[in-house]
């Protein structure tokens, strides 16, 4: 999985998310940062509210969030979402001893995890 640092980095460069089954995301600065949360069909849903995009957590009866704006989470990409963004600078993806390499058309990035090479490489091709 991508770091939090990351995913920051990627919004920053104005990767644009739309929420959707299966997407991982944080709530950062609610003493949270360690949960990680699946939009889900059953569990966490996004709705249009008001001309912008709400995450609403059903069945937390345990829980005080109801709900929060898109805005306020950080999304980690998944790996296949995150070689879409390479699109066609990608080349390659190698296991090595020590986690994985990414082959651009112009650089080469190695990260412990797949995914962590996959951001380093987008943030890379975004300037972030």
């Amino acid at each position: 999985m991508i770091t939090i640092e990351q995913a920051g980095r990627l919004r920053k460069a104005g990767v644009l998310w739309a929420p959707g089954a299966g997407d991982r995301f944080v709530v950062p600065d609610r003493d949270m940062d360690d949960d990680v949360f699946v939009v889900s069909d059953m569990t966490v849903e996004v709705h249009d509210y008001q001309g912008s995009k709400v995450i609403g957590f059903n069945g937390t009866t345990e829980w005080a969030l109801d709900s929060i704006e898109q805005r306020e989470v950080i999304w980690l990409p998944r790996e296949e979402q995150l070689r879409a963004l390479l699109g066609r600078h990608f080349r390659s993806l190698e296991a090595i001893p020590d986690g994985y390499r990414i082959t651009l058309t112009d650089s080469v990035h190695t990260a412990p995890d797949a995914e962590q090479a996959y951001a380093d490489a987008a943030i890379h091709l975004l300037g972030a």
